[in-house]
């Protein structure tokens, strides 16, 4: 099978996120499953948010990812939704986050079923990724229709580094209040509440200067992780990334009129949460620093860890080894997917897949065919592993 037809394919498909409708998407991937004999069960959460999942799920092995895609914009030098396959690439917006690994996947199991060998790993595409899993991955533990495995998620990663761990997250609303009155008298009059946002922001700033007790392996965890971000991305400083709060104040808005003393603002605030730091500590915290507004918490979770000197972390560095050769390592991420709730939900899971990580979410978004066909390669690797378990078990 040519992954990198099927990739076009799937890129061609146009499932943008907002508004989320991914039911053509994962209507093509049924079709697809439905002439290899591989029954599957579509769920659909309304508006078109469909999910697929093979049905009565009961495997060591889940094969997971995300149809889902950020929108494309303009300037793109081909068509978003065209597929166009030109210079070694796919092109278009999900290439790499992530058609690419969900083409690779299914050709990996394709090319086990025209063998006529029972797939080994149960497969799930999911709708809702890029906007918090809710009527995606979230709903589909809700309705157990998966039960807890090894997980393999085809998001993009460094070609020698699967992703074993993500730090947590907390994304909060805090509106201020302020003290109106009439502009030429502030700030000897009144209470500023853009101001206010402008205070607190200055102590959210101060929170990535603080440090988090780590135990020694953790800590080499992370030292390993930010030379291959500094490979990868050219990212100087990764272990600081990586040990301690970021933060970005996403969505600002207040005030009422440029001569009035601002009365409102809202203020979006997301933050990623290292490893040793406690939620809930910091957002008693952060409630101590806004006496005169409120602190909504819109979404946590915390840093999520797959055993790093496990089976199952073993056997996708070897297939990866087996393929690209080098230094073979696994990494922690940084950002959030679909990975957290998952380990939540008692899932070892693992992080793995082709893409050009550069261009993910940007303009000319893009994946090298050659990526592509070392994915196959090596999930087709590990489908052998699990079927040489099955066979001992």
């Amino acid at each position: 099978m040519d992954v990198s037809r099927l990739c076009a394919a799937l890129v061609a498909i146009k499932s943008e996120n907002p508004p989320g409708d991914t039911a053509d998407v994962i209507e093509y991937i049924r079709d697809f499953l439905d002439a290899r004999g591989i029954p599957a069960l579509v769920i659909d959460t309304g508006s078109g948010r469909s999910n697929l999942v093979t049905r009565n799920p009961k495997k060591k092995l889940l094969f997971c990812g995300h149809v889902d895609v950020v929108p494309a914009g303009d300037g793109w030098t081909h068509p978003p939704y065209a597929g166009v396959i030109e210079d070694g690439s796919v092109w278009g917006r999900g290439a790499t986050d992530m058609k690419g690994g969900c083409a690779a996947m299914l050709a990996a199991c394709d090319s086990m079923v025209e063998e006529g060998r029972e797939l080994p790993a149960d497969l799930a595409f999911v709708c809702d990724e890029e906007a918090g899993g809710d009527h995606g991955i979230r709903h589909l533990l809700r309705e157990n229709l998966l039960f807890p495995c090894d997980c393999l998620i085809a998001e993009p990663t460094p070609a020698r580094h699967p992703c074993i761990g993500q730090k947590g997250l907390c994304r909060i609303t805090v509106d201020f209040t302020g003290t109106p009155g009439h502009g030429s008298l502030y700030p000897v009059v009144g209470v500023n509440a853009i101001m206010e946002a402008m205070g607190f922001l200055t102590f959210v700033k101060s929170l990535s200067d603080r440090r988090y007790p780590l135990d020694g392996n953790l800590q080499n965890l992370i030292t390993a992780s930010a030379g291959a971000f500094s490979d990868e991305f050219h990212i100087p400083d990764g272990n600081r990334i990586l040990e301690r709060i970021t933060f970005n104040p996403g969505v600002i808005a207040g005030g009422e009129k440029v001569n009035i003393i601002a009365r409102h603002c809202s203020l979006g605030l997301e933050m990623r949460i290292p490893w040793g730091c406690s939620i809930p500590e910091l957002v008693r915290e952060i409630h101590g620093h806004v006496p005169s507004g409120t602190v909504n918490v819109d979404t946590t979770s915390d840093p999520t860890l797959t055993d790093p000197e496990g089976d199952f972390t073993a056997i996708v560095s070897r297939e990866v080894e087996k393929v690209w050769g080098g230094a073979v390592f696994p990494i922690l991420q940084w950002a959030a997917s679909d990975a957290r709730h998952l380990r939540r939900a008692g899932f070892n899971v693992i992080e793995y897949g082709p893409g050009e990580i550069s261009t993910l979410h940007g303009i000319d978004e893009r994946v090298s065919v050659t990526s592509l066909e070392k994915a196959v390669r090596i999930y087709r690797g590990i489908l052998e592993a699990y079927s040489s378990k099955n066979s001992t078990s």
